[in-house]
């Protein structure tokens, strides 16, 4: 299992790979991984899914 900090650092290198498409790139993986029964493999990837979607977000709150 990754460490926090490694989640993080696959997710800021998907998202410098493949841009907005990181996301879409993350859960397919995920997907074919749990297809091939590695579920630990699609676990991380849909983590490292869920971190994309935050550094891709909008950014909390009111910045005004």
């Amino acid at each position: 299992m990754l460490s926090d900090w490694e989640i993080w650092a696959c997710a800021n290198e998907t998202v410098r790979q493949h841009g907005a498409a990181a996301t879409v790139f993350a859960v397919t993986r995920a997907d074919e991984l749990e297809r091939q029964g590695d579920q630990a493999g699609a676990r991380t990837w849909r983590l490292i899914g869920a971190r994309i979607k935050e550094l891709l977000g909008p950014p909390p709150g009111d910045l005004n």
